[in-house]
């Protein structure tokens, strides 16, 4: 079993989750006792919110390279960044370290083409749905994404952070989520990537008319296959 890095607290609540899902899956997979070989490095999410908020990405990357570099000296042989948000300066910590990163959106896209989909609706946070970083990526994978509109972002935005990452789950934010998922399923979307590792906490499968590619699921998977390959 290969040892899983997680650059976590992105926020300490999506992060939760990882933990959660390697373990489980892990222990799916294994049987009896076992469970993932970790270890993980929990930024202060406030300093990270703080330099998105100053546009200051070389400042937010270096603070992640340096976490990225603490987890390879402990031993690991993959990194999970554990935020989609952060993907954003993803070729700063690869740069940083001589270890594999697992990029989100590589995990996402391939979940996406294995149910058969081509184009698929984005919900994050409005770094992740308007910079572009997420939706080329996904282009070059042959991954066509439809976008909220931008009052939609804002709100979608403000969601994640004052509720989300603080663990507040409101009934009127899921209806708010439900009410973009159904205009984008209009635009055409064939399924919706939960672009944020938070949204999980929010929506499920079952609360959607359309197929829900829940990024830090997915992600936390991709980890459990490197691990165990």
């Amino acid at each position: 079993m290969k040892t899983i890095g997680i650059i976590g607290g992105m926020s300490a609540e999506s992060t939760v989750l990882y933990y959660q899902i390697i373990n489980r899956e892990t222990n799916a997979r294994l049987g009896g006792n076992h469970s993932a070989d970790i270890v993980m490095h929990s930024v202060d999410f406030e300093k990270i919110v703080r330099l998105q908020k100053a546009g200051d990405w070389a400042a937010a990357g270096a603070v992640l390279a340096e976490s990225a570099r603490k987890l390879e000296g402990m031993g690991a042989d993959v990194l999970v960044l554990a935020t989609n948000t952060m993907h954003k300066i993803a070729d700063v910590i690869e740069q940083a370290v001589r270890i594999p990163l697992l990029h989100v959106v590589d995990a996402t896209a391939a979940a996406v083409k294995a149910k058969g989909l081509s184009r698929v609706g984005l919900l994050g946070t409005r770094f992740t749905m308007s910079d572009g970083f997420y939706s080329e990526r996904m282009a070059k994978q042959g991954v066509e994404i439809r976008m909220p509109s931008e009052n939609e972002q804002a709100e979608i935005h403000r969601i994640i952070f004052e509720e989300l990452c603080l663990n507040k789950i409101q009934a009127g934010s899921k209806a708010y989520y439900q009410q973009v998922v159904r205009r984008l399923q209009e635009q055409g979307a064939e399924g919706v990537i939960l672009g944020c590792t938070e949204i999980g906490l929010l929506l499920k499968e079952n609360d959607c008319p359309l197929p829900l590619f829940d990024s830090a699921e997915i992600h936390a998977l991709a980890a459990v296959d490197f691990a165990l390959s």
